[in-house]
């Protein structure tokens, strides 16, 4: 009896050992300052004010809500979640992020509903960054170039309730809409019409100046082409008659 309970302490002393590693293990694979919870029986990883610079590749692939903000994380590559299908919210306030790319979001249109990008460093942001993402999205409080792209943008997302009359217009090709919201602003311009207004004009423009180049060059032939003639002529006037006649049939012949 005692060698039975002695081999069932043992196999459970054991067996704690090997949990204990386990976590120890998975501990150090986080980034400093990060740890896994359970909030509300969502699987949860908090990153908050750990000081990152890029975004962690250590991350459970299981996780459903991403908390990576207050950090110093400056731009975002393409496919930085794409090891995270299950993610339904995604937290990156209050960085530095001034560069999205392309698919920087790819693999998350499934499941993702909440990202939260304000306080950021955005001035102009492609919308393919955005591309089939059905999440709600939070835009506020970053230094926006109030232009085409950013006008495409807005139209691309599903922004947060509330949260566009944070997306104010930090610069602009027109200074009277600096430090205005940007919603304020379209009311009243569409800045892609006027692009492609600008477009059009420039267009004409070089359109206009080649068919005058072209006018231009043809009145020159035509005016050389006939003091040309008008010296041969007083050539062949200058000519005895019998060699002017010669010349002349020769001319009409070329001519004709």
């Amino acid at each position: 009896g005692r060698v039975l309970l002695r081999s069932v302490t043992m196999w459970l002393l054991l067996q704690s050992l090997l949990l204990l590693a386990s976590c120890l293990r998975s501990a150090a694979a986080f980034p400093k300052g990060c740890y896994p919870s359970e909030e509300e029986g969502l699987k949860t990883f908090r990153c908050s004010n750990a000081r990152l610079t890029e975004v962690p590749r250590d991350i459970p692939n299981d996780t459903n809500k991403l908390y990576l903000d207050s950090n110093r994380i400056p731009f975002l590559p393409r496919d930085a979640f794409r090891d995270l299908p299950l993610l339904l919210e995604l937290d990156l306030s209050h960085n530095a992020i001034a560069s999205v790319e392309s698919g920087a979001f790819q693999g998350l249109a499934e499941h993702l509903h909440s990202l939260d990008l304000s306080s950021n460093r955005l001035v102009s942001v492609s919308k393919d960054a955005f591309s089939n993402l059905k999440a709600k999205v939070n835009l506020s409080d970053n230094p926006w170039l109030c232009d085409c792209r950013l006008q495409e943008l807005i139209r691309t997302v599903d922004l947060v309730a509330g949260s566009s009359g944070g997306i104010v217009c930090d610069s602009s090709a027109q200074e009277e809409h600096v430090g205005k919201a940007f919603l304020q602003v379209i009311a009243d311009t569409d800045f892609c019409n006027v692009y492609k207004k600008t477009t059009d004009i420039a267009m004409l423009v070089t359109m206009f100046g080649w068919f005058a180049m072209v006018i231009s060059y043809l009145v020159y032939y035509v005016r050389q082409n006939q003091e040309d003639a008008r010296r041969h002529l007083e050539y062949l006037k200058s000519l005895p008659s019998k060699q002017r006649r010669s010349e002349e049939s020769s001319t009409i012949s070329t001519v004709v």
